[in-house]
């Protein structure tokens, strides 16, 4: 049987396909919406506001039971003579519901190259950003935020208008 001609071809586009996988995606620029943080609002929420959610996952638990339908006989001796007949039953229990809660966060017009770069700054003196500053809300810079604010208890690489304040980078208005 000779070779095939199309190997090579699916070889080279799986491996092409695979090394993009591997690249960092662009950064974040000014004016470009972060993860859509402008497009969500919670109901209510005043205009002009930028807004994100923090999804806590379900925690699901299988649960699996038996039932003796019959047990089993035995002998006078005790031997088994008809083993018992079980049924066995699977459930999944919710142990916590999922949950979404929304916090308001910097809109994109906030984030000017100079405002970025003193976040990342701002990281660095806390010990979360490790990077070159860059202005620009790159990949290092949403794992900082995340680690950041993991920290504070919100699980989000999306910076919270709160902890923006906490770090000096907007205004307490009073």
């Amino acid at each position: 049987m000779p070779p095939s001609r199309s190997r090579p071809i699916f070889f080279t586009t799986f491996l092409a396909m695979a090394v993009s996988a591997c690249t960092e995606l662009a950064p974040v620029l000014p004016g470009q919406a972060v993860r859509g943080a402008a497009i969500k609002t919670p109901p209510g929420a005043p205009e002009g506001t930028c807004w994100d959610t923090e999804i806590t996952p379900a925690i699901v638990e299988t649960v699996t039971r038996q039932e003796i339908i019959r047990p089993a006989e035995l002998d006078a001796n005790g031997n088994v003579t008809k083993p018992a007949i079980v049924r066995s039953s699977t459930q999944q229990e919710i142990l916590r519901p999922r949950s979404e809660t929304w916090f308001q966060t910097l809109c994109p017009a906030q984030l000017s190259p100079d405002t970025v770069a003193t976040l990342q700054r701002a990281l660095a003196a806390r010990g979360h950003f490790t990077s070159r500053i860059t202005g620009t809300i790159d990949r290092p810079t949403q794992t900082a935020i995340r680690r950041y604010q993991n920290t504070l208890g919100l699980d989000s690489d999306q910076l919270s208008l709160e902890n923006a304040r906490k770090l000096g980078l907007v205004t307490i208005k009073l």
